[in-house]
């Protein structure tokens, strides 16, 4: 994987992936658990889309970092 490109993906992103789509969340619910407005979750979430599309699409990698 060394010679693949990189998207880089931060915890609170991985964060609200992971409540949506891995614990079935709803976006009131997720922010709540985040401890931030609902608008800012879903900021966060499109984000997180947004790169993981590109890695899907692009045969990208993911890494995920620490903020």
């Amino acid at each position: 994987m060394g010679f693949l490109e990189v998207v880089e993906l931060t915890t609170e992103e991985m964060e609200a992936f992971r409540l949506r789509h891995i614990n079935d969340l709803e976006q009131k619910e997720a922010a709540e658990k985040m401890h931030t407005s609902q608008s800012t979750y879903q900021r966060i979430l499109y984000s997180a889309y947004k790169k993981i599309a590109e890695a899907l699409v692009n045969g990208k990698a993911i890494r995920i970092i620490k903020q």
